[in-house]
C-alpha cells in the first residue's frame, strides 16, 4: 500500500491522520470527507469542497497529540475563521518537518466508538471494538477477536461490550447501523491479515451520525 511503504522508506513508524484514513477507505471504511492542505490559497478552495461548518485539525505523521498542542479547531463557518485558523496552526507548528493542515467535514452525533488493530505475538492481528472518545481510557469497555473476522464474531463483539445499549434507538437517537459496524470490524481485520508492515490502526472515535458510522480520527502504526 503506497502511503505504507512510502512510511516505512522515510523512517516513519506512524502515518499522519490523513494518510491512515486514506488505508481505512481503500477498505470501504466510511470515513469523514476531508482535504490537506499546505498554502492559504488552498484553505478557501478546501472548504468549498468540504462545506461549511468544518473541522481543522494541524496534520503530519510527527503529531500524534493534536489537541495538547492547540491545533484542533471545530464548528469553523466561514473564510475568515478558516484563514486565521490556518495561520495560527502553521504558526504552532513551526519545528515539524512538512506541516500541514486538514479541512474536514464536521460529522455531528453524541455516540462515540473505538475500532482497532492489534498483533499478537501468538495470535497474530487481533480487533478491538469498544467505547470511544474520552470513554476508551477512562472504561476500558472493549471485546476482542483475533482476525479473520465472519459476521458473527463482529456482532457477538458489539454485545459484549457493558454499553452495548449505545448501539441501540435512545433518546431520540437512530439505532445504530449494525452491517456497516459488522463491515468496519471485519474489515479492519483484514487490513492486518493483508498487510504484514501495519503493526496498530486505532479509529477514534467513530461518530454515529443518524445511526451511520463514520472514521472522524485514526492513526495506523507501521513497521
Amino acid at each position: 500500500m503506497e502511503f505504507v511503504e512510502k512510511a516505512i522508506k522515510e523512517g516513519r513508524s506512524t502515518l499522519s491522520e490523513y494518510e491512515s484514513k486514506q488505508v481505512l477507505a481503500k477498505y470501504s471504511i466510511p470515513i469523514t470527507k476531508e482535504v490537506v492542505v499546505d498554502t492559504k490559497e488552498d484553505v478557501v478552495k478546501a472548504a468549498q469542497q468540504v462545506g461549511y461548518p468544518l473541522v481543522m485539525k494541524g496534520s503530519s505523521a510527527e503529531l500524534a497529540h493534536k489537541t495538547e498542542k492547540g491545533l484542533i479547531k471545530v464548528d469553523i463557518r466561514n473564510d475568515e475563521e478558516a484563514l486565521k485558523t490556518f495561520d495560527e496552526f502553521m504558526a504552532n507548528m513551526s519545528d515539524i518537518k512538512d506541516p500541514a493542515v486538514l479541512v474536514q467535514e464536521m460529522v455531528k452525533g453524541q455516540r462515540e466508538l473505538v475500532v482497532g488493530m492489534t498483533r499478537d505475538p501468538q495470535f497474530g492481528p487481533c480487533v478491538m471494538f469498544g467505547l470511544g472518545g474520552i470513554f476508551t481510557e477512562i472504561l476500558r469497555d472493549v471485546s476482542f477477536r483475533k482476525a479473520p473476522l465472519e459476521k458473527r464474531d463482529a456482532l457477538e463483539m458489539m454485545r459484549e461490550i457493558k454499553g452495548q445499549k449505545i448501539l441501540d434507538a435512545v433518546r431520540g437517537m437512530e439505532a445504530a447501523d449494525i452491517e456497516v459496524l459488522a463491515n468496519i470490524l471485519i474489515n479492519v481485520g483484514q487490513i492486518g491479515i493483508e498487510n504484514d508492515n501495519i503493526k496498530e490502526i486505532d479509529i477514534n472515535p467513530i461518530i454515529l451520525s443518524q445511526g451511520k458510522p463514520i472514521a472522524v480520527d485514526a492513526l495506523v502504526v507501521v513497521g
